[in-house]
């Protein structure tokens, strides 16, 4: 019987890497759980175009938009883990949105294996130019004088830019209103005109509305200054302790995924962030490329979830 076992077990792991050595054999589907044209969209096109490159088949991008992400990790994590369906991961797909919905319909750390991170990206606070506020400390002091008074604008209800609104929120103990709007652009705008007072926004949108002082920059929310913009200091800096927010993408693929492909994979995304063609195109969109392991993946996963449903629970954030 052991001898069976044995037998069995040798029979798997040499079909293992039988696969691991003809994979790719034909096209690979990237689902992307976003519109076409959207950062996402742009990243999986970038990364797909370098994996096919390097891996020999093609990577063809497969968008299912709806309901904060969750319609295309579903159509992911229901695929055959064979390989060939990987999802384009973000802190939407595998962090917030499974916390905010009720019925996310997966579970991001038993449904899916993280592959490879792509690459990382900050927030910068900024201000409407007509707010007195110079720094992170006067919005704190403006904020505690006058509670309720000062509001913020996000893209949406669990968007980056409201989860770090509360969270700053929760770590200075004040009252800033949140004020929803359909999409970045908006949100932004809105921030220029006055409508709103302050929002954390992505330095690709805003750093140029800085350069030509339609907003003021306060801090990023990097760990460390932004390459971006060098003369604006963190919020660590700014004198809150531990507040780091960065926004990620990277690839999962089903759970169950022989680990040869996943290695396979990991290693091609690795090679791919070297590229020059990827530094420059990652330089544009404000991304800070992160090369590793699955597994360095896996607990950077761990920690964002760790953080983030702290954040949820405390402001109670709710999406149908």
């Amino acid at each position: 019987m052991r001898r069976l076992l044995a037998m069995a077990a040798a029979c798997c792991a040499c079909l293992g890497a039988a696969a691991a050595e003809t994979y790719p054999a034909k096209p690979v589907r990237i689902v992307v759980a976003f519109a076409p044209g959207g950062p996402a969209d742009v990243m999986a096109r970038l990364i797909g175009n370098r994996l096919s490159a390097i891996l020999g088949q093609p990577f063809v991008v497969d968008n299912r938009p709806g309901a904060g992400g969750t319609v295309g990790a579903r159509a992911a994590a229901a695929a055959d883990p064979d390989g060939y369906t990987l999802l384009l991961a973000n802190t939407s797909t595998l962090v917030i949105a499974p916390l905010i919905y009720r019925q996310a319909g997966y579970d991001p750390a038993k449904d899916f294996a993280p592959v490879a991170m792509l690459g990382t990206t900050s927030n910068v606070f900024v201000v409407t130019p007509a707010l007195a506020a110079q720094s992170v400390e006067d919005i704190i002091a403006l904020a505690k004088a006058s509670p309720g008074k000062l509001n913020y604008s996000s893209p949406g209800i669990g968007t980056p830019p409201h989860l770090i609104g509360e969270m700053f929120k929760l770590k200075m103990g004040v009252d800033l209103v949140h004020v929803p709007y359909r999409g970045g652009g908006p949100s932004i705008q809105a921030v220029v005109a006055g409508e709103v007072q302050m929002t954390f926004e992505n330095p690709a949108v805003s750093l140029p509305l800085v350069q030509g002082h339609q907003v003021r920059a306060l801090a990023v929310t990097s760990a460390a200054r932004s390459r971006e913009a060098p003369d604006v200091p963190t919020m660590i800096e700014s004198g809150i302790a531990d507040f780091v927010s960065v926004s990620f993408t990277g690839l999962a693929a089903p759970a169950g995924t022989p680990s040869d492909i996943v290695a396979s994979v990991n290693a091609a995304v690795n090679e791919s962030l070297k590229s020059a063609d990827v530094e420059s195109a990652f330089a544009r969109l404000a991304v800070e490329p992160h090369a590793g392991s699955p597994a360095e993946f896996a607990a950077f996963l761990a920690k964002e979830r760790e953080r983030w449903g702290t954040v949820v629970k405390a402001a109670d954030i709710k999406a149908d």
